[in-house]
């Protein structure tokens, strides 16, 4: 590879770009550093503009298009980031936009492309449904396509990050993997400078595509399945991303919805750091342990490459952690049905400071006994250990409890 001519058009991009885009910040995390037995650094592309890094690679290639092809107006296939910047940086450079997403895109990414101006045709279940309708699309109307990932303006334009993690001169990096054009951008931008530095990528389980080429040597087709971290579902990666990641790439590895969502929740709490699906893939990776940094001393940056998750998501990602924790528990006690007894369960509660979400009476259940009442309790525990002080006082008074799963 020409890492000198590619690394020339990153510095370029730079230079086109800075006026558009943000330097976002790189915050140093002490809670995830004692966690992972290293010095962990958050880069953190979720507070650039459109709430992605994706605006990076849209602002390069449009401002690189000719005059007779801005006004054609462009046209762009995403679940919802590359949609989002492609959709922001027409309308900031006065061009046309057309977005085709498929019908599962959030709401929330949905709107906001709207917001920005694209007309968005929604189509098919996954991306490469979507791109089909595109390609009828440019066929018709003359569109300028503007990929996602397999486009040298957009992957160096990703790779303008690689610039401004320089000062870090970091060990490790850990980036999310789609289509491969962020981490191809920032390994192009990093091994130039730091050729011994390490780029790990991340794929969802439910999209393994990139992890399954680079093991076979070949690139493969790899039907998604359902994740949450919707910005990283491809079907199939480019020869061009592949042939980058190939070789510059040294590892790559998965992880699942539930080491993503702890990862999102751990983010917002302990870091302030909203962060979508695929934003918090890299950071997933390094806190289940399928990224493992040999060295306290190892400086490693995480990518938080997008913050627009939906909020009734998060919502419920939220809740799950903290029944998962232990942190809210619900559980089920069966009583006489009469005065008192529902006060004496709460005594218990209170002994333990627990704080009351709700409760809710079932009389009319089959496994209920004539004169007796289920009540389900649901509250909040600032020590997951005090759960059993309260399942062994309530068993000790008699009373028939146990925890709902």
């Amino acid at each position: 590879m020409n890492y000198l001519e590619y690394f020339d058009r990153i510095r370029l991009a730079k230079e086109k770009i800075e006026k558009y885009v943000h330097i976002t910040p790189i915050d140093y995390s002490t809670t995830f550093s004692r966690i992972i037995n290293a010095k962990v650094y958050l880069k953190l592309e979720n507070l650039q503009k459109t709430g992605s890094f994706k605006v990076r690679g849209a602002f390069n290639k449009l401002l690189s298009l000719k005059e007779e092809e801005k006004k054609n107006g462009v046209i762009a296939v995403s679940a919802g980031n590359h949609a989002q910047g492609v959709a922001y940086a027409a309308s900031t450079l006065n061009i046309k936009s057309t977005i085709v997403m498929p019908e599962t895109a959030p709401a929330s990414k949905y709107l906001a492309t709207k917001s920005y101006g694209a007309e968005v045709v929604l189509y098919g279940k996954y991306l490469h449904e979507s791109m089909k309708k595109a390609e009828e699309l440019i066929q018709n109307t003359g569109l300028i396509f503007v990929h996602p990932y397999s486009d040298l303006d957009v992957i160096t334009g990703q790779g303008t990050i690689g610039l401004e993690l320089y000062d870090i001169e970091p060990d490790y990096v850990i980036i999310p993997i789609g289509g491969g054009g962020l981490i191809s951008g920032i390994s192009i931008a990093l091994k130039y400078r730091f050729p011994n530095v390490k780029i790990i990528g991340v794929q969802s389980s439910s999209s393994p595509s990139m992890k399954v080429s680079k093991d076979l040597g070949r690139l493969v087709e790899i039907e998604p399945s359902y994740s949450i971290a919707d910005g990283i579902l491809v079907k199939s990666p480019s020869e061009l991303t592949f042939s980058i990641i190939n070789e510059l790439v040294d590892d790559i590895v998965l992880v699942d919805d539930e080491e993503i969502a702890e990862a999102i929740v751990l983010l917002l709490e302990r870091s302030k750091t909203l962060a979508e699906g695929a934003g918090a893939a890299a950071l997933a990776s390094l806190i289940s342990g399928k990224v493992k940094v040999n060295g306290i001393d190892k400086k490693v940056i995480s990518l938080v490459s997008g913050g627009n998750i939906d909020l009734s998501l998060l919502s419920t990602l939220t809740e799950k952690f903290l029944y998962r924790q232990k942190r809210v528990v619900k559980v089920r006690v069966i009583v006489p049905d009469k005065p008192g007894q529902l006060n004496k369960v709460l005594s218990y509660v209170v002994k333990i400071r627990g704080n009351i979400i709700d409760i809710v009476h079932d009389r009319h259940s089959s496994d209920v006994l004539p004169g007796y009442t289920k009540i389900y309790i649901t509250f909040e525990l600032q020590s997951s250990e005090a759960i059993t002080l309260l399942l062994t006082n309530l068993a000790n008074e008699g009373i028939d409890v146990k925890i709902v799963e």
